[in-house]
């Protein structure tokens, strides 16, 4: 049997629409050691063997159009845009499949390649409707800017043009099929990112279509990426669909607060109004991708926001009032409960100059009553050392490690972009995965250890069958679920972790300084809240009721009135009027995500910033500075005055907290494992259940997507079926 050399039997593969990447392709051009030399239009260029055609070209600086091709997808080669003259050969190639060889002349500028191309386009524009006005995509368009830059003027079709039924696939893509050219790029993202197998082609020539099959929801939590991969019209945005130009928006570079991942996106707004939310290039925590909570709840930023203050009048009924009598209350109120009367918590999506500014005040009001929504085990290490609650191994460093054991979590709904990068690598590096915890569809296999949270014991001991594979593992890594440490006996479960990870990162064959234990969090402020000194978690809430509580977007319920003297005061500072706002005494209006520029920490402990992009609605005001007005008034006065003066602030107290973009390493995971032998507790028998276990829990977990009707639709169609959310064209 004849053997081909790697980067051609990948290439072989994928002309038959082989899951092979070009990301593989390119990981054996960088194993080959011997480099050619060819021209592209007679400017010699040195390559390495088995670099396609597409990619010797971009390497020069010639463009080469293509529909197909996208450098994160296995290579198609169907949409044959991409045709080049290689000089001497019989007729034109497909750049992005040709490997080239020594001596070759490429030509992307001849008579032949600029035919080819005429032909190409007017082939694809032959069934193409003449919908450019109306479009969603207009502006946006691969097919748009490529007809016009190496299409012909003429169209020699004179037949009628087909037309394609449009296909209801869910609240959130729209279809307009009649536009589709087969390119099957959403159907490769679909299959080899994405992990479901919902779409696909039937029928023939030109009776060739892209669809479901049968009429169904796609069911992926990164569906909405489609939108952005489509290089015509096809598949647009439902919730966005004739509301806006993109020429007609402002475009804000920001980052998403939804989850922990901390996902770079771009804000698109137009007179002061969220439009749509789009994803950003970062190779180290998104890639290209986003999530569909991400990309669509922002409907949910302008429903049930919180636009004036308020207080609760003698009825008992929350009426409005000005800032002056707002603030003067709060800050009365703080003056006559000081010390341990004064408590506070703060919710998921707070800012990292919130958190500080809460903090400030209330250490100068002689409280460190300061406690996150989300439990972390305090017993041990706890939080004193950083390795204990980051994501160590970093996102893309999941890439790199060979053995992936996952304990009482499910990434795919809690991050599901960390969940993307998992994939990847089982895809294209073979990873070997386990789960401790209840069986999940994660969108690869995995081998299932078992439910309950004895298993940990029992790999801590090394008695488990599973601990010899840990021990051969090169790079293991451990990635424990936030909401596994959230039990009764969430210590004993972080102690056995710690003892999992020790035992294989001291194993012979695990690399020097190769980091394994990781927490995988679900909120986007945890880290920076433990990077300041908060407690995890309600409980010295509970078993000290304070006077005054401040709630700073605190919105989970982690703590209810029954939990609080009948006459404790009750301050909820926020943006939505969501579980929090209701319990309130005093309500002060705070600014989202968008409206302020703030540092966020994700979970692998990356410091990011939102920027701003529209103002706040009404009397909002961004949270840092409402807690500056306050603290003058109780007469406490915070020292800064700007944000500039803030970040100094943050400098002193955390200094990773102001080094954006960069990722501080945490050690001492020896010190941290030996510190967690004393804690005092035993695991329970009790399975280690995430909490989101199902599709539809994952479009609603805060203040923001709860608020969205989006995201309410997304969840009648899982409940429903597709067909309760069937909208008809406007066109």
């Amino acid at each position: 049997m004849l053997r081909l050399p790697a980067v051609s039997r990948a290439l072989a593969g994928t002309a038959k629409g082989s899951l092979a990447p070009a990301n593989n392709v390119r990981a054996s051009i960088r194993a080959a050691s011997n480099m050619v030399e060819v021209f592209v239009d007679g400017k010699p260029v040195e390559v390495a063997a088995g670099t396609t055609v597409l990619q010797a070209c971009e390497k020069v600086g010639v463009q080469i159009p293509r529909f197909c091709y996208h450098e994160r997808l296995s290579v198609a080669g169907n949409c044959r845009m991409c045709l080049v003259e290689i000089e001497k050969a019989p007729k034109p190639v497909a750049a992005c499949a040709m490997p080239v060889m020594k001596g070759w002349n490429i030509l992307t500028n001849s008579d032949k390649t600029r035919k080819a191309r005429e032909g190409v386009m007017e082939f694809l524009l032959a069934n193409h409707p003449l919908d450019c006005p109306i479009c969603d995509q207009g502006g946006e368009c691969d097919l748009q800017d490529q007809s016009m830059q190496f299409g012909t003027d003429r169209s020699r079709f004179t037949e009628n043009k087909r037309a394609v039924e449009d296909k209801n696939i869910g609240p959130l893509i729209k279809t307009i099929m009649t536009r589709c050219i087969q390119c099957t790029r959403c159907i490769r993202f679909a299959s080899e990112i994405a992990g479901v197998e919902d779409l696909g082609t039937t029928g023939r020539g030109n009776n060739m279509q892209v669809g479901t099959y049968v009429e169904k929801m796609f069911m992926s939590e990164m569906s909405g990426n489609v939108i952005d991969i489509c290089p015509v019209g096809a598949l647009t945005s439902k919730p966005y669909a004739f509301t806006a130009r993109p020429w007609e928006t402002r475009k804000t570079e920001s980052i998403d607060v939804l989850d922990a991942v901390g996902s770079n996106i771009v804000v698109s707004t137009r007179a002061g109004e969220v439009m749509r939310v789009m994803p950003r290039l970062n190779e180290d925590v998104n890639e290209e991708w986003i999530s569909d909570k991400t990309r669509f709840a922002y409907d949910g930023l302008k429903r049930q926001r919180l636009t004036q203050p308020m207080v609760k009048n003698a009825s008992g009924q929350l009426v409005p009032t000005s800032w002056e009598d707002v603030l003067t209350r709060v800050a009365g109120a703080l003056q006559g409960a000081q010390g341990s009367e004064v408590a506070a918590i703060a919710g998921g999506m707070v800012d990292a100059e919130a958190l500080l500014a809460l903090k400030d005040l209330l250490n100068r009001l002689n409280s460190d009553a300061l406690c996150t929504e989300e439990v972390f085990p305090m017993s041990g290490a706890g939080t004193d050392l950083r390795s204990n609650y980051l994501l160590n191994s970093r996102i893309a460093g999941i890439e790199e490690c060979d053995l992936l054991l996952l304990i009482g979590t499910n990434p795919r709904y809690e991050a599901p972009l960390f969940n993307a990068r998992v994939r990847k690598s089982w895809l294209h590096n073979e990873l070997q995965v386990a789960l401790v915890g209840s069986g999940v569809d994660l969108s690869y296999t995995y081998d299932h250890l078992g439910e309950s949270a004895h298993v940990l014991q029992e790999l801590a001991n090394g008695t488990h069958p599973f601990c010899q594979v840990l021990a051969e593992a090169k790079r293991p890594v451990v990635v424990v679920g936030s909401s596994a440490l959230q039990r009764e006996d969430g210590a004993a479960i972080l102690s056995s972790v710690s003892t999992i990870a020790q035992n294989a990162r001291t194993s012979s064959g695990v690399e020097e300084g190769w980091k394994v234990l990781n927490v995988l969090h679900r909120v986007a402020s945890q880290v920076a809240a433990l990077d300041l000194g908060y407690k995890a978690g309600v409980e010295t809430i509970r078993q000290n009721p304070p006077k005054v509580l401040f709630l700073l977007g605190a919105d989970a319920g982690c703590i209810t009135r029954q939990d609080l003297p009948k006459d404790s005061m009750i301050i909820y500072q926020g943006h939505h009027g969501d579980v929090g706002a209701s319990m309130a005494d005093v309500i002060l209006p705070g600014a989202a995500y968008t409206e302020k520029v703030g540092t966020y920490v994700n979970t692998e402990g990356r410091s990011q910033q939102t920027r701003v992009a529209v103002t706040a609605p009404g009397m909002a005001r961004e949270d840092w500075k409402i807690i500056r007005a306050i603290s003058e008034l109780a007469g406490v006065t915070l020292p800064y005055d700007s944000v500039n003066e803030l970040r100094d602030r943050l400098a002193e107290v955390s200094p990773n907290l102001i080094r954006y973009d960069d990722v501080e390493e945490a050690n001492y995971f020896k010190q941290a494992n030996e510190l967690s032998k004393t804690v005092n507790q035993t695991v329970l028998e009790d399975p280690l259940v995430p909490p989101q276990l199902t599709a539809k829990d994952f479009y609603m977990t805060d203040s923001i997507s709860r608020a969205s009707q989006t995201m309410a639709k997304c969840v009648k169609a899982i409940t429903e079926g597709a067909d309760a959310v069937d909208e008809p064209s406007i066109c």
